[in-house]
């Protein structure tokens, strides 16, 4: 899953501003940020918060888990990043030029700076993580292929030179914590993995695995301070336990709940449930190399046969909405196209012109994620309705994301969040041998699309690219695209100043706990 992260809203907000950020005919901004006043001061005690799986590893650069990224929200920090209204905002940067091209980016620093071993955070430190991430094609390395070169003219100030216009460039460094700045001992030493070197407003105090992670309020943090003692990440898989664990006061804040519940749990006086819609979608995706699921005419039967309403209520219970494409209803973004019907004669139809009659597919879901367990019984139903014998294959996460690499597999179900452009919906899931195209998806006038798309100064004419982009991806069935989640979490009514956001982003830095 995958903000973006694979598990993988007020989502056209989102999208504009990315959009608008690109800025004509060259800008400045400057808000706030690093070096701001840090007032406030440390109270409460210690949040307890239950998530539903363990973090595969806290580099922030390599991990694409959104469990990592639920405690690495609060450890890091990009240079700008989203607001509640993910609108980008200055963080480690105060602010920024545009040259009158566009090709030139210019950030400045904060001044005093530091990482949570209290050593300096300057401009070099921001050059080695993006050429991290670049030059060993970490995880948002398709972010920045229009960089040509980043510099570091003095220790606050930082030089991102283009090849070409980029209008998603805030959201590229600093859309989320993956492009966070790190540090280049922690790296260096492989401490990174467990023991995380930030910038943020928490820092890792200890990480005992299959049990805990603590975190406790950094001391050398820019901003203001946290209201928290600290904050405790519990994995808690199964969702009717951490209810129970919230609901006895175990635990103050999970977004580990029984989605069946959600509805009765709004109204629930004793604990606090609240929900906003994402900018995630949900997908299947057929594995490109291997028979018969190479022929597009089959993937496509595959799309007709399933019934989305039927999975998405076995999935969610009701907490999602049925879409065809990525991009959720209410974007500026969204395109409306639905040509699955559910359908089985016409699958049947196609596998025919296919010459396939029967075949066996093997579907990898995770544990971890409980709707993609709940999704394939419903899958594998509807698909042995055409022929199609399913054979569903539940691993754990850690697992799941190793058979994903190397490809040892006929299809899985899973998601991504946070998405905060187009660009992120699309690029690195379908663009031919892009970091999370693991179909092994080629197409090249989608290739030429999403060109064309991340370098378009024109918000009309890139509306129209991503459009016929995502059009081609949907009929070729590249992704079989599901439903857009809602995001639901729930805390105890000791728990004051969290917010849920559309991005997931879970924020504890100005979060009270009473005693």
């Amino acid at each position: 899953m995958s903000r973006s992260i694979r598990l993988v809203s007020a989502a056209g907000v989102v999208l504009t501003l990315a959009v608008a950020s690109g800025c004509s005919g060259g800008s400045g901004v400057n808000v706030g940020g690093a070096g701001s006043s840090n007032g406030g001061s440390t109270s409460g005690g210690v949040l307890q918060a239950a998530i539903g799986g363990e973090p595969d590893q806290l580099d922030p650069q390599k991990t694409s888990a959104y469990y990592s990224f639920e405690v690495l929200e609060n450890v890091y920090d990009t240079l700008v990043q989203p607001d509640a209204n993910l609108n980008m905002q200055p963080a480690l940067a105060t602010s920024w030029d545009t040259s009158k091209d566009q090709l030139t980016w210019t950030f400045h620093l904060g001044k005093g700076l530091s990482f949570s071993d209290g050593s300096p955070l300057t401009s070099k430190d921001v050059v080695y993580s993006f050429e991290r991430i670049i030059k060993d094609k970490l995880n948002s390395s398709y972010k920045f292929t229009t960089v040509k070169s980043i510099t570091a003219p003095d220790p606050a100030t930082v030089v991102f030179t283009l090849s070409a216009p980029t209008p998603n460039m805030l959201a590229n460094v600093g859309g989320f914590k993956g492009v966070g700045i790190v540090e280049q001992s922690n790296v260096d030493s492989g401490k990174i993995k467990t023991a995380p070197v930030g910038s943020g407003p928490f820092m890792v105090k200890s990480y005992v695995s299959g049990d805990k992670i603590e975190l406790v309020p950094n001391p050398h943090y820019w901003g203001p301070k946290p209201k928290l003692a600290g904050v405790t990440y519990t994995f808690v898989k199964d969702p009717t336990v951490a209810l129970q664990d919230l609901q006895s006061g175990q635990v103050q804040w999970t977004d580990n709940l029984p989605p069946q519940q959600v509805a009765s749990l709004k109204n629930n006086s004793d604990i606090s449930v609240q929900s906003a819609p994402s900018t995630d979608y949900w997908y299947m995706a057929l594995n490109e190399t291997h028979k018969p699921f190479d022929n597009p005419q089959v993937r496509r039967a595959v799309a007709f046969a399933l019934d989305r309403e039927a999975i998405t209520k076995a999935a969610t219970f009701g907490n999602a909405t049925v879409n065809q494409t990525a991009i959720p209803k209410g974007s500026q973004w969204y395109f409306e196209y639905a040509p699955y019907t559910h359908d089985p004669a016409k699958a049947q139809q196609l596998m025919g012109q296919a010459g396939v009659k029967n075949a066996s597919m093997d579907l990898m879901v995770t544990s971890q994620y409980p709707e993609t367990v709940r999704a394939a019984q419903v899958i594998a139903s509807e698909l042995g309705a055409i022929g199609i014998n399913v054979k569903i294959r539940t691993l754990d996460f850690a697992q799941w994301l190793d058979e994903e690499g190397k490809g040892n597999f006929d299809s899985f179900m899973l998601g991504w969040l946070g998405n905060l452009d187009p660009d992120e919906f699309y690029y690195a899931q379908h663009h031919s041998g892009a970091n999370f195209n693991f179909q092994k998806y080629s197409n090249p006038s989608v290739d030429k699309l999403l060109d064309q798309a991340r370098t378009e100064t024109d918000q009309k004419a890139r509306k129209q690219e991503y459009d016929q982009a995502a059009k081609m991806i949907v009929d070729d069935a590249s992704y079989i695209y599901l439903y857009n989640p809602d995001v639901v979490q729930g805390w105890s009514k000791k728990v004051s100043g969290y917010q849920v956001r559309s991005d997931r982003a879970i924020r504890f830095g100005q979060t009270s706990l009473t005693q």
